[in-house]
């Protein structure tokens, strides 16, 4: 029996693995769902087209899994929630109670850090809810409104944020994989039928050359992010031998592995979200009285259409935020002293500061491969769809990056169930 086979024998052997496989998948059912559930009173074919031939809401439709080109109730996806997070994550740069409420108070602060996290997505749903409303009646694809039915469409698009956030929350503590991920992973995946449908009944022999353009960066693009996910650096470690009373304990040697990756697919995430917020707002303000504030939205929605300069904002916010979300998360001052306390230390470097600044410096290093590497891939299909003239290969390199990466980070979670069961069984 070939190895992967036997592991997905062994993952439904699991009754607890099994009922949290099955779990994931019932929640990923009722996300597609209630992504097809509509707002009454849309023209879907002006919709659809709206959305075809707008590159920036196309992107936005992808990542809510075709949920926005039907107007659904889940249309605005798991944008609030992630610019809600990215936000508060800044903040705690800015504010030291923030910042030991997210690092140094346990699982509490953690539990009250989301909590402000839920809490913010709230107006910011509700935002983006009356601004993409505003953007499609200026388009016409949305008729008049009354104010009663105004209010009504954004709480029904508000509470559809807030529900999608709820499922990817209980994916996270009840299942398997980061909820978050897996829920954008689903969106995408959902769109494969119809995409495949589509390419199909609209072949054209003389877009082969574009056709073949788009396989080979899904190929290059796939390779990348595995070898960049499972790229690490492995950092001896060493423990002294302690004598306690009768017993010895130490003496043994080990390392501490240092991802280039630290951060997995979260940058893309954050990096689109931040990108896509601009061109919305812009779009909103483009219709308002005011001439002077009109002009600005409308020199911004150009600036933000424009290829070039929407390709080098994306390079440089994916390896910003690689750095960042790698400082939130890994704190090597922290590990040092961990490491200290247990009698560890890192052979031909001094214990404590020394360490941590030794740590420092491997990681700046390698996250800036990582984030270099991260970034080329992610704006690598834009600069094919350029040479090709083909639009979507833009939208589709980077949903190959996301879903790649979701893959390598739920299969190493699965992994590592399986393995934690192994040695219960010995």
């Amino acid at each position: 029996m070939p190895k992967w086979l036997e592991k997905i024998t062994q993952l439904f052997k699991v009754k607890e693995l099994r009922n949290k496989i099955f779990f994931v998948l019932a929640l990923l059912v009722i996300f597609r769902i209630v992504a097809n559930i509509p707002v009454p009173g849309v023209d879907v074919s002006k919709l659809k087209d709206f959305f075809a031939g707008n590159q920036l809401f196309g992107l936005i439709n992808i990542f809510t899994g075709g949920a926005m080109s039907h107007f659904s109730i889940a249309m605005l996806g798991l944008g609030p929630y992630i610019t809600a997070t990215i936000i508060l994550q800044l903040l705690t740069m800015i504010f030291p109670k923030l910042k030991e409420m997210y690092h140094e108070s346990g699982p509490e602060g953690r539990n009250k850090f989301n909590q402000y996290g839920r809490i913010l997505t709230v107006p910011l749903a509700a935002m983006q809810a009356y601004a993409m409303i505003t953007i499609l009646r200026s388009q016409q694809i949305i008729g008049y409104m009354s104010p009663i039915t105004l209010f009504t469409s954004i709480s029904i698009i508000t509470a559809g944020a807030l529900f999608l956030m709820w499922l990817g929350e209980l994916i996270s503590e009840k299942g398997i994989g980061n909820g978050v991920s897996l829920l954008i992973f689903a969106g995408i995946i959902a769109r494969i039928p119809s995409d495949i449908r589509q390419a199909i009944a609209t072949y054209n022999p003389v877009q082969l050359p574009s056709y073949i353009g788009f396989l080979v960066v899904a190929i290059l693009v796939i390779a990348g992010v595995v070898i960049i996910n499972e790229g690490q650096r492995n950092v001896p470690i060493a423990y002294a031998k302690r004598v306690r009373g009768r017993r010895m304990y130490g003496g043994f040697s080990t390392h501490l592995p240092l991802r280039v990756n630290q951060a997995g697919v979260i940058p893309i995430i954050f990096a689109l979200s931040i990108m896509l917020f601009p061109g919305m707002i812009a779009k909103f303000l483009a219709n308002v009285p005011n001439q002077f504030i009109a002009h600005i939205a409308t020199a911004v929605g150009n600036i933000f259409t424009n290829q070039l300069f929407y390709a080098v904002v994306y390079f440089v916010l994916v390896v910003v935020f690689t750095f960042f979300y790698t400082a939130v998360t890994f704190d090597p001052k922290a590990i040092a002293e961990n490491i200290q306390k247990q009698g560890g230390f890192v052979p031909g470097i001094r214990p404590g500061e020394n360490t941590a600044t030794f740590f420092y410096r491997i990681l700046n290093r390698i996250t800036l491969a990582g984030a270099l590497f991260l970034g080329v891939i992610a704006v690598l299909p834009m600069v094919i769809s350029q040479a090709t003239g083909v639009a979507s290969l833009s939208i589709g390199g980077t949903a190959v990056l996301i879903v790649v990466s979701v893959v390598l980070e739920t299969m190493k979670q699965v992994e590592s169930q399986l393995v934690m069961r192994d040695y219960e069984g010995f």
